[in-house]
């Protein structure tokens, strides 16, 4: 009995693995870096992340706005840099990325909205990006002051 419940529960996980799509997308978070997968490629070859700035401040906000800023970041390494998952430090910010290879040379942008709903005071959000890079994750910030509405 306790080899068929055994069996079965490996049966469960198997197909529930099985079910999981991720409709086609390469994850860095088990491919660290696809060009040194091999060993064979030296530190020179890799794509690098550079932004034009990691920091943004949107000053006061008052409760309620949504602002959005986009950060500039090139590709200067020698390979394509594939971005495959961007998370933020809570569920107010919401951060588009390219989703298709970022060549050598080629400029693209970061995308992050603050949502001030229900927010107070000096609010600080971090957001990293996992990517084909050395090292893996780079982090980027924002941050602002919000503020009450004034009464008319």
């Amino acid at each position: 009995m306790k080899n068929l419940v055994f069996v079965l529960s490996v049966f469960v996980i198997v197909s529930l693995n099985a079910c999981d799509n991720n409709s086609g997308k390469i994850s860095t978070d088990v491919v660290r870096n696809n060009k040194t997968a091999n060993g064979e490629v030296g530190q020179g070859d890799l794509p690098v992340i550079t932004f034009e700035e990691t920091e943004h401040d949107f000053g006061k906000i008052i409760q309620g706005e949504k602002v959005s800023y986009s950060f500039k970041f090139t590709n200067t390494g020698k390979s394509a840099l594939l971005i495959s998952r961007v998370s933020t430090s809570c569920g107010c910010t919401v951060s588009s990325y390219p989703k298709v290879p970022v060549q050598p040379g080629q400029t693209e942008y970061v995308e992050a909205t603050f949502d001030s709903k229900h927010k107070k005071g000096f609010q600080n959000k971090s957001i990293t990006i996992m990517a084909n890079t050395q090292p893996n994750k780079t982090v980027i910030r924002i941050k602002g002051q919000v503020v009450l509405p004034q009464n008319n």
